[in-house]
């Protein structure tokens, strides 16, 4: 009896990894992803709250990001500074903790919340993107529990895929802004090639009449150079009609 459910339980926790691998590689929004992680992870660790908080490297804070909680005392749980209580101190250091009842934990912040939400055992593990903590995912239990080694290999595994996610999620938005910017470059550069050739003018006065444009008319240079772009282009239609 206690293979089959030890067999059972760890086929869940494989199906929870593979529920998550596959929604980190598909085209859900990362508030989505993030979502499900909580939703999963919470069902296969029989967790009466899974958080996941992000940690703000300018403000030092964590704050919650996602939980399958609808609790709105635990939602509007303040920001943990970096090193203070549990999580702070796992975002600090980058090792799990165990609390085997925050309720009594002295370390724990938020203790009223606790006691009101029936909350009891906690493992806080830390999310990783290499050596560097991005956030904290925890997993709270109703009653006493004592975490197995494999519990809380698969809470790492899933704070780390978690990690990876949101890390490529900002690879993937930073180079849609690279990608932006180069092409906003070489179409100032096109439209300013247009004005040289229109006005008679130099590069540089080309450039400055392009940027009076833009803040007389409260525009940005992108838009000032597809507004000469597509001017352009109709004088060049309407020649080629006269000469037809």
């Amino acid at each position: 009896m206690k293979k089959t459910k030890r067999t059972s339980s760890f086929s869940n926790q494989i199906q929870a990894l593979s529920k998550i691998s596959q929604a980190i590689t598909s085209d859900l929004y990362l508030e989505d992803i993030l979502k499900l992680i909580v939703t999963v992870t919470a069902e296969v660790m029989n967790s009466k709250i899974c958080s996941l908080l992000l940690l703000d490297e300018e403000k030092h804070l964590l704050s919650v990001k996602a939980t399958q909680s609808i609790s709105e005392d635990y939602l509007k749980k303040p920001p943990v500074r970096l090193g203070e209580g549990i999580a702070g101190r796992v975002a600090e250091h980058g090792k799990p903790i165990i609390s085997r009842d925050v309720r009594k934990d002295p370390l724990y912040l938020n203790r009223k919340i606790a006691i009101k939400e029936k909350l009891c055992s906690l493992l806080s593990v830390p999310m990783k993107v290499g050596n560097k903590v991005i956030g904290v995912l925890n997993c709270y239990t109703s009653k006493p529990h004592v975490f197995t080694r494999s519990e809380i290999a698969v809470l790492t595994t899933v704070a780390n895929q978690a990690a990876a996610a949101i890390r490529n999620t900002e690879l993937l938005v930073k180079s849609r802004v690279i990608q932006e910017e180069l092409e906003s470059r070489k179409m100032i550069e096109r439209a300013k090639d247009v004005l040289m050739d229109d006005a008679k003018i130099s590069g540089q006065a080309a450039y400055e009449r392009m940027r009076k444009q833009s803040m007389d008319n409260r525009k940005s240079m992108r838009e000032i150079a597809e507004a000469i772009l597509l001017t352009a282009q109709l004088k060049n239609k309407i020649n080629q009609e006269t000469m037809a």
